[in-house]
């Protein structure tokens, strides 16, 4: 059942008029190489020195372009675990019109391929709108847009050790499923389902409502990532307490992370008001 976790810290669901929270934090603004190209303050070679325990991480757009491949960019740095899919039937990219879009199949075509092929129609046309520098993000991140209802779970993904954040994901499971969209957060669930959980292993499926523009995307690869340091802060305190079981609790009862993320997500989202949540639980 899908949940509102915002209504997840006030068991009598009601609401009560509250001070405006604050904005969100502004984007970085240290001018380097990189953050020219994607916003990432961070360079290409650069990650965030930061061991321990990890959260494992898939993020979902419709193309496996915009908004999950920021994410996606976003947590690897952070060095997370992290692998993104699209949930459409095709990828579709902005034309020179609304009726003639550039359409390409997943899994198949690579970013270096797109960019090169609207490099080579109308350059003008694709740096001004953003194409370009995407897809200049895109093809250092992996090789090219995946799509979900393709994803063979629970299968080793040996062919993906070049992508950022493939370290972790190799054997083809995450615990937790960030989405861009609602009607993406509907296909995953709905597949999921479809699926029937045959590895009965638990997973969150959580969307974060953003845009689909190249601004708001900045702005939402920023909050998923505060969202996943603030689950996997969650996780590892249950680690600890339980001496290395984050999914159970102490002594197999008690608090677990899972019993905590819709608090986790209720925190967040006081802090990210203008990105709407979804939550709920479901089944690899």
């Amino acid at each position: 059942m899908a949940t509102d976790p915002r209504l997840a810290r006030d068991p009598r669901r009601t609401s009560t008029p509250q001070h405006p929270p604050p904005p969100p934090p502004p984007l970085d603004t240290q001018p380097n190489q990189y953050s020219q190209v994607d916003g990432i303050s961070n360079p290409p070679n650069q990650t965030r020195e930061d061991g321990g325990f990890k959260l494992k991480f898939c993020t979902v757009c419709a193309s496996n372009q915009n908004r999950s491949m920021e994410a996606h960019l976003r947590l690897s740095l952070a060095s997370y675990p992290v692998i993104s899919f699209g949930t459409g039937s095709l990828v579709r990219l902005p034309g020179p019109s609304i009726s003639q879009p550039n359409v390409y199949p997943f899994n198949s075509t690579s970013y270096d391929t797109m960019y090169t092929e609207l490099n080579g129609k109308d350059p003008r046309l694709y740096r001004a709108n953003g194409l370009l520098t995407m897809l200049e993000r895109n093809r250092s991140v992996k090789f090219g847009p995946e799509r979900w209802q393709d994803w063979a779970i629970g299968k080793p993904r040996l062919d993906h050790r070049e992508d950022r954040g493939s370290a972790g994901v190799e054997g083809g499971v995450v615990d937790v499923v960030i989405t861009c969209e609602e009607r993406c957060w509907d296909a995953v669930v709905d597949n999921l389902v479809e699926r029937e959980g045959k590895l009965n292993r638990p997973v969150h499926v959580i969307n974060v409502d953003i845009k689909d523009n190249h601004e708001e995307a900045l702005v939402g690869g920023k909050a998923i990532l505060e969202l996943a340091d603030m689950l996997n802060t969650a996780a590892r305190e249950e680690r600890d307490k339980s001496g290395g079981e984050w999914r159970n609790g102490a002594d197999g009862g008690g608090s677990s992370f899972d019993d905590r993320v819709p608090d986790v997500i209720g925190i967040w989202q006081e802090k990210w008001p203008n990105l709407p949540a979804l939550w709920t639980l479901a089944w690899f």
